[in-house]
């Protein structure tokens, strides 16, 4: 009797372990997409509804607020990525992205946040 507890807690313990494992490694993969196909993603899809959800999954714990300024559905907001060095234009009303550009941008020309 004492032997099947203690094959079924080693059981669990392996079965645990695995699946940690598995995913661990899953969700790292998921996370794990270049900086050009971010880029790319945002600049193709942006003015559009959604975008901001799509930046906050991207850039998750990673954007700093540069500036308000107006534009968008009254005001935007400038978020600058250090580790990517972008800055985007976000309009928390629509939660849309109306503007990407690199370096660090604390006031975008007004057309493009139209």
């Amino acid at each position: 009797m004492k032997w099947n507890k203690l094959a079924a807690l080693w059981f669990l313990v392996g079965v645990m372990s695995v699946s940690g494992t598995a995913v661990t490694t899953f969700s790292a993969q998921a996370q794990e997409v270049p900086l050009e196909k971010k880029i790319s993603l945002l600049t193709k899809n942006k003015d559009q509804v959604g975008t901001g959800d799509m930046l906050r999954r991207f850039f998750y714990g990673d954007l700093l607020p540069l500036g308000v300024q107006p534009g968008g559905a009254g005001m935007v907001v400038n978020l600058y990525s250090k580790t990517s060095d972008y800055t985007f234009s976000y309009c928390a009303t629509y939660d849309v992205v109306v503007a990407i550009k690199k370096g660090r941008i604390t006031q975008f020309p007004a057309d493009e946040v139209k």
